[in-house]
């Protein structure tokens, strides 16, 4: 497949387009100035819902990271896809993407007008957008990341990583921390306060409503509640954490 070559657009206006998108099984109509006027917004575009990368990578560390852009100045991220309004709602459905507003580009008006519109139809997408993401304030790109032109769906620079780090190179990315904990306990108390006092954003999973008796053995090899995982490791209880934090 032969691309285009993509134009950096930054210090230009975002393309003036109207989304037509279902909310709460009503239509509504979205315009470019609703979405970008007066905000500092963070937008990355992908091939398509539901797709590999978009699925596994693309769309959830944007999520992830949602509350550190916005302490970092960021009002709101954007994912647009050119897919229609049903299938953007219900890939949303089967995400964690509460913090990321989806946006359904049906026609391929706004990727086109941003020069990424490109012709995926050796694999039956048709016309799609070419991966990228930009900061764009008050409606002007401040700033692109668009994946090379290479063959198949490079995802180098658009990630999320990357914008952050250009946002505000000094943020830290929260570490990924999961609380197995039980209602009423004094020491998952006291463990979710010293992630709060450390300013750690963490996943509860509740004994009784996400997780089990059992769920919390198999995975800590411990019988007492909380267990703290961070990163990808088992820090243990209350008491773990607090050594941990030392």
């Amino acid at each position: 497949m032969s691309n285009p070559n993509f134009e950096d657009k930054s210090g230009q206006a975002v393309p003036q387009c109207t989304f037509a998108a279902r909310v709460n099984d009503e239509w509504v109509k979205l315009t470019t100035d609703e979405l970008f006027k007066g905000k500092t917004v963070v937008v990355f575009s992908l091939p398509g819902a539901f797709t590999p990368t978009c699925s596994s990578t693309h769309l959830p560390r944007y999520n992830e990271l949602a509350k550190t852009f916005k302490a970092n100045g960021v009002d709101e991220i954007i994912c647009v896809s050119v897919n229609d309004t049903f299938v953007m709602n219900a890939w949303a459905e089967h995400q964690e993407s509460d913090n990321i507003t989806l946006i359904p580009d049906g026609n391929g008006e706004f990727t086109d007008g941003m020069g990424l519109l490109v012709d995926k139809s050796e694999i039956g997408f048709g016309k799609r957008s070419w991966r990228y993401s930009m900061l764009v304030k008050d409606g002007v790109v401040d700033k692109m990341f668009i994946e090379p032109d290479l063959p198949g769906d490079p995802f180098e620079v658009s990630d999320a990583d990357t914008m952050l780090a250009y946002v505000a190179p000094t943020a830290k990315a929260s570490v990924p921390t999961v609380v197995l904990t039980k209602p009423s306990c004094p020491f998952c108390i006291k463990a979710k306060a010293l992630l709060d006092a450390k300013g750690f954003e963490y996943e509860e999973l509740v004994m009784g409503k996400d997780v089990s008796f059992t769920a919390l053995k198999a995975l800590s090899g411990n019988e007492s509640w909380p267990q703290v995982f961070i990163g990808g490791k088992l820090i243990g209880g209350s008491d773990d954490l607090e050594a941990y934090f030392a």
